[in-house]
């Protein structure tokens, strides 16, 4: 194991303030399921640029932890386990896709420890960015992506293009489908960001997945209060029933007027290399009457534009019928 110190802050003030003196050598550490394997395995960035030397512990800071609502809707301190969030009375009842995605996280044990800051904030799982060997990879500074001539059959079929990782968390894509925004503290201060704006995908920076700057913390998450008549699916294929990431997830939330959409976000996860919001399919299906032809329809609009690669083909129609079914399953 690559040797660090561990600081322990007592507030997120000095939490910032220690990552800002410690520079790109200091690195936040919540749970630590995702941040400790890479330190471990001595994944770097760029060639250059030293794994981290000091991890800024947030386990230490009271008050990160809490699943509250007020009259603008739902908040999630980072530090909440997927543990709690899972079995929260109030969000099954009035948020369900996020007890849902939670739910599908890994096993028990990893969401006993892991947090929703932590899974929302995970970097890419992809074995050529994790493995040694491959050091010219895009995510590390390289100038090539061994996905395309590999082994690829997880890897993106959409939105990959220079490099083809899928974002691995679960919750981001219940979260965005639910328009919810990430609170941000860092040395210029804080900031509300819509989900819709804080992840990154390889066409605008192939070195980061998120907005966070080097001093920036994520505190907490908000969600708005649902509109009433307002319904929602998840769902997610994996390999086996426990641990493993998603092959391909959606999650939809609907408002409905009957059996007319009024209102619509689909979100697709493991199928590019962010939660991808899928606009197109939202504007095919306001206005509509429900129906298994209209979700059919849905369904194909999601993969328009697909690029699958050697090994995934078979994603493209697992995404459709995924969408498809999460679509009536909402909708009745």
């Amino acid at each position: 194991m690559q040797p660090f110190e561990m600081y322990d802050p007592t507030s997120v003030e000095e939490a910032v303030s220690m990552l800002k003196e410690a520079g790109g050598a200091a690195k936040v550490i919540a749970g630590g399921s995702d941040l400790l394997g890479l330190v471990k395995d001595r994944v770097q960035r760029l060639p250059n640029v030293p794994l981290p030397e000091v991890l800024v512990n947030l386990e230490s800071i009271p008050g990160l932890s809490y699943i509250q609502e007020d009259g603008d809707g739902l908040k999630i301190g980072a530090m909440t386990t997927l543990t709690e969030i899972e079995n929260s009375e109030l969000i099954q009842q009035k948020y369900p896709i996020l007890a849902k995605a939670a739910a599908a996280v890994a096993s028990p044990t990893f969401r006993n420890f892991g947090t929703l800051g932590g899974n929302l904030n995970q970097q890419p799982r992809c074995w050529y960015f994790r493995g040694p060997l491959f050091t010219s990879c895009y995510k590390r500074g390289g100038d090539f992506c061994y996905a395309v001539t590999g082994e690829n059959q997880f890897h993106a079929i959409l939105e990959g293009e220079l490099c083809y990782i899928v974002h691995p968390s679960d919750t981001a894509v219940a979260l965005k489908a639910l328009g919810a925004s990430a609170k941000i503290v860092g040395s210029g201060g804080e900031r509300v960001v819509p989900l819709d704006d804080y992840f990154i995908g390889p066409r605008q920076d192939v070195l980061h997945e998120n907005i966070l700057g080097g001093d920036d913390i994520l505190t907490e998450v908000q969600v708005p209060a649902p509109p009433a008549n307002s319904v929602g699916e998840f769902l997610k294929v994996k390999i086996r029933g426990v641990y493993d990431f998603a092959i391909s997830a959606v999650a939809v939330q609907l408002t409905m007027d009957g059996s007319t959409v009024k209102d619509a976000r689909v979100v697709l996860g493991g199928v590019a290399p962010t939660p991808l919001r899928v606009t197109a399919v939202e504007a095919a299906l306001v206005g509509q009457t429900m129906s298994e032809s209209l979700a059919e329809k849905a369904g194909q609009i999601a993969v328009q534009g697909a690029r699958p690669l050697s090994h995934n083909v078979y994603k493209v129609a697992m995404t459709t019928s995924l969408v498809k079914r999460a679509l009536l399953a909402a909708a009745a």
